[in-house]
């Protein structure tokens, strides 16, 4: 790629800017550590290591990126691809070969969706590896959109007021998930690999899937956020803005101990007749 337009330098800086200032907001990085980047051959998995290792050459700390994929075994799948892209940047990797796509088909009746399964296998075995090669940090390339898309699918669906936060101790208590691109919104990081040329994978499984609820959330955001421009970054806020006395978990807060207190105050003052 040749030099930058003053809009794409812009764009570029934008997205290292924000993933610098998620890093740093929650200490996902620090001094010594090795980062496991999930790389699944899509755009927001590209971006997030085309930014690490930029951040890799002018962060104040030392910490080491390990580029690792997984192969699914899905029909079709482009083997070569991400070992030559990687091969070419000169990045440590590893290709975790397992067969989850026949169990997923296995499992799961034709025309349902794959992804909570798919998932779920495709973490446990990530969870494992980073265990194994001694990695510190998993970093995910999910972005602000998906968090926000998160938060409504578990509203709408589970009854709960949960996304997928920033940093993460897994259940296991052995593995620390990282998202350094929470603060970037999906259309810059669109509209970046478009710019860089990065040899996308698409998910053949997951990715044919008509009707999934995500996109019909993602959808209704992104009508939202053409007719009220910002509303996408406003929802985010409110996800670091939580006030539980506001809300109804009795867990979160003790509602049942809340009494009047006679000695504080009156809030309001009585005006004087005018």
């Amino acid at each position: 790629m040749g030099t930058l337009s003053v809009n794409q330098n812009k764009l570029q800086k934008r997205l290292r800017r924000l993933a610098g200032e998620a890093i740093a907001d929650f200490n996902m990085i620090e001094d010594g550590d090795k980062v496991m980047v999930r790389l699944s051959g899509g755009k927001d998995s590209y971006t997030m290591l085309d930014v690490l290792l930029h951040l890799q050459k002018v962060a104040p700390i030392r910490f080491e990126i390990v580029a690792v994929n997984m192969d699914q075994k899905q029909p079709g799948f482009p083997e070569h691809v991400l070992p030559a892209y990687l091969e070419q940047l000169g990045v440590a990797y590893h290709v975790i070969e397992k067969d989850t796509y026949s169990v997923v088909k296995e499992l799961i009746p034709e025309g349902k969706t794959t992804c909570s399964l798919c998932s779920r296998l495709r973490r446990g075995t990530l969870y494992t590896y980073a265990d194994q090669i001694g990695a510190t940090k998993m970093a995910l390339g999910h972005h602000r959109d998906d968090i926000v898309e998160t938060f409504f699918l578990n509203m709408f669906f589970n009854g709960s007021l949960k996304a997928m936060p920033p940093k993460l101790l897994a259940d296991d208590g052995r593995n620390v998930v990282i998202r350094p691109l929470a603060y970037c919104a999906e259309k810059d990081i669109q509209a970046y690999s478009d710019l860089k040329g990065f040899p996308i994978i698409p998910c053949n499984l997951c990715g044919s899937q008509e009707n999934l609820q995500r996109q019909v959330v993602k959808d209704m955001l992104v009508e939202w956020e053409r007719k009220h421009p910002g509303r996408t970054e406003n929802i985010f806020r409110g996800l670091q803005n939580v006030v539980p006395s506001q809300l109804a978990d009795r867990d979160l807060f003790n509602f049942a101990d809340l009494r009047i207190d006679t000695s504080a105050a009156p809030r309001f003052v009585e005006l004087m007749n005018l």
